[in-house]
């Protein structure tokens, strides 16, 4: 099934549901009693939060967090009533009343924030859920020691107030060895005695992996899920989500000494092939791949040459059989072997950006759980 009609689309991006769900059911079985959520902000990295979801709750997740108030109101349609929606950046001034209407539960990361939902529910003479965040060690979002101090020193601080979380951010737990893990697990342990009762989250996708004392009561992975590797250095042990795939607008043969693209930054050393592919960073292929990035056809790699420009990018034919590749064929960007890890280090980024980037103009084919 796509988005888009598959034959007018200049690529086409698969995204396989089945494999997303299995890379959801693999982390939870790392764990001994935590739930595991799943984290589909920015429309699920890109690949289509509104799909994703309703996939992840078949599989068995409850849980979601999104980043803003508004992709919370989107998603909500989405999911059965049951699944509880955790919006991370939590109310703007004004918002709180949206929360309420659209059944969503705030991250409250700051004092202000949770002045106004408490003043909110004395409005409406009940309790709110919300999930509190403290600041553990990535001066980020959420309430800083001291204002953490001021909060549980009160006995009023909380009142009007169901909180579902005390949750905090890992800043380096892809790299298993970095002394902020262990400094950050100490300190959040620290905050759950101060607020003894409420279920605690720390770990993010790297987190989980980093063993049992970091899960907590919640778990929260998101890029692991859409097949970025979580332990830097490490076998990645999840399986790919996406494949990306250009179709070929046109071909030529060219002499040795021939510039290609853009800036002429590529000169053909040989007569070659070349293949012109209806991809560019408007459509999020980043143009730090220019002669960098490789695509493939029949699992051959193809170099990719010259700069990338807005709509097209360039790509060495010349090892392929002659007459293999016509107009209209569609050349592999991103696949199995060619993952978004892969693609992110030549681009010199990591993989969230590279599939965060995915543009709108591919035909999108989800596959699987239906």
């Amino acid at each position: 099934m796509t988005d888009q009609h598959p034959i007018r689309a200049g690529a086409l991006l698969s995204i396989d549901l089945d494999a997303l769900c299995d890379n959801w059911r693999s982390l939870k079985a790392k764990l001994a009693s935590a739930e595991c959520a799943a984290v589909v902000k920015a429309d699920a990295y890109g690949l289509g939060a509104e799909r994703v979801a309703p996939a992840l709750y078949r599989a068995g997740c409850r849980n979601f967090f999104v980043a803003h108030l508004n992709e919370g109101i989107a998603l909500r349609p989405a999911l059965p009533a049951d699944a509880s929606i955790y919006v991370l950046h939590g109310p703007h001034p004004g918002d709180e009343r949206e929360f309420v209407h659209h059944r969503l539960v705030p991250v409250l990361n700051s004092l202000p924030q949770l002045g106004a939902w408490q003043a909110l529910a004395r409005d409406l003479d009940t309790v709110l859920p919300a999930i509190l965040q403290v600041d553990t060690g990535m001066a980020r979002l959420g309430l800083a020691p001291d204002e953490f101090d001021r909060l549980v020193s009160s006995p009023a601080s909380l009142l009007g107030l169901s909180l579902k979380f005390i949750i905090s951010h890992l800043a380096s737990a892809e790299d298993q060895d970095n002394p902020a893990n262990p400094l950050q697990l100490a300190r959040f342990r620290e905050a759950m005695a101060r607020l003894p009762g409420v279920p605690g989250s720390l770990a993010n996708s790297s987190g989980i992996f980093l063993g049992d004392d970091y899960h907590f009561n919640l778990v929260r992975p998101g890029a692991a899920l859409y097949g970025v590797a979580p332990v830097a250095g490490q076998a990645n042990p999840m399986r790919p989500v996406i494949r990306l795939q250009g179709k070929v607008l046109q071909t030529r043969t060219i002499a040795a000494g021939t510039a290609v693209g853009y800036s002429h930054t590529w000169t053909a050393p040989r007569p070659s092939r070349i293949a012109t592919v209806a991809v560019g960073y408007a459509d999020g292929y980043l143009r730090s791949l220019s002669n960098r990035g490789t695509l493939s056809c029949d699992g051959i790699p193809l170099p990719l040459i010259g700069n990338i420009s807005m709509d097209t990018l360039i790509v060495d034919i010349t090892d392929l059989p002659e007459g293999r590749i016509t107009e209209g064929e569609l050349l592999d960007l991103a696949d199995p072997l060619n993952g978004v890890d892969a693609i992110a280090a030549r681009a010199g980024t990591i993989g969230y950006e590279i599939l965060t980037s995915l543009g709108r103009r591919y035909a999108r084919r989800y596959l699987g759980e239906f």
